[in-house]
């Protein structure tokens, strides 16, 4: 029997209990598009608003069966990956996602938490390089996690240097009244992005963006809609945030309207 047309997204990211971002956040963006998330957890946290104190990383074997019997019973063309705990997890993961060949793998490469935390290594970050971002159509990086991933090169070497299709910088974390946020086909700069500052800082924005984008996706969009529409979507959810903790702001994820 032919299985149905793809219209899920396979999830790989951490579980953040403040419900703002990781998989919390993908799975609450993915369903306001109409979709069905597939979340397989990469790490457990123990943070909120403010502070990032303990990670626990999945055991691969666990990931690897998971994985196994989710794909073996629902069709994806579409993978988002967010925060991931080791390298053999970004090396498994890689392998996985081969087996599947999706048409779209999206990629958030997040190093740094909102709150300045690492959440990443120098090994991690050369396993993601040379592992995960040549299998990936789309990278979303912001200008910090860039300057991590590709250190002393400008802007446009330095998306380059990520063997990757598509890179969508994000502003945000450097800009204080303009951003402007930049779309790259290999080091060709394809589009630009502007918006106004929002005042305030945002915990779970990136997972709102690369969520959107990988719905977007599914739906049919080409990879420069996808992003348009994306990034429009994720400054509403944050004009309407709410400050949920004590510190950052919770984005409001409503129902998507083309």
């Amino acid at each position: 029997m032919d299985r149905p047309k793809a219209d899920s997204v396979l999830l790989f990211s951490g579980l953040d209990p403040s419900g703002a971002a990781g998989i919390s956040a993908d799975i609450e963006t993915i369903n306001q598009f109409g979709l069905s998330p597939h979340p397989i957890i990469t790490t457990l946290t123990a943070q909120n608003t403010q502070r990032v104190e303990s990670i626990e990383v999945v055991k691969d074997s666990l990931l690897e069966q998971q994985f196994n019997l989710i794909v073996e019973d629902i069709l994806f063309n579409t993978v988002k990956i967010g925060l991931l705990g080791s390298e053999s997890q970004i090396k498994t993961i890689s392998r996985l996602i081969s087996k599947i060949n999706p048409v779209n793998v999206i990629v958030d490469p997040i190093l740094i938490s909102g709150t300045q935390d690492n959440l990443s290594s120098i090994k991690m970050i050369e396993t993601m390089k040379n592992y995960l971002f040549p299998k990936s159509l789309l990278l979303t990086p912001n200008l910090e996690e860039l300057t991590l991933l590709a250190p002393g090169l400008t802007e446009q070497e330095a998306v380059k240097s990520l063997n990757c299709t598509w890179t969508l910088v994000t502003t945000s974390d450097s800009s204080k009244i303009d951003i402007e946020h930049r779309l790259y086909n290999k080091s060709t700069l394809v589009r630009k992005f502007k918006y106004k500052k929002i005042v305030g800082k945002f915990h779970g924005s990136g997972c709102t963006l690369t969520s959107a984008i990988s719905a977007l996706l599914v739906k049919g969009a080409d990879i420069e809609e996808a992003c348009d529409q994306g990034l429009a979507y994720t400054y509403q959810c944050l004009l309407n945030a709410k400050k949920l903790g004590k510190m950052q702001y919770h984005p409001i994820r409503t129902p998507y309207k083309s």
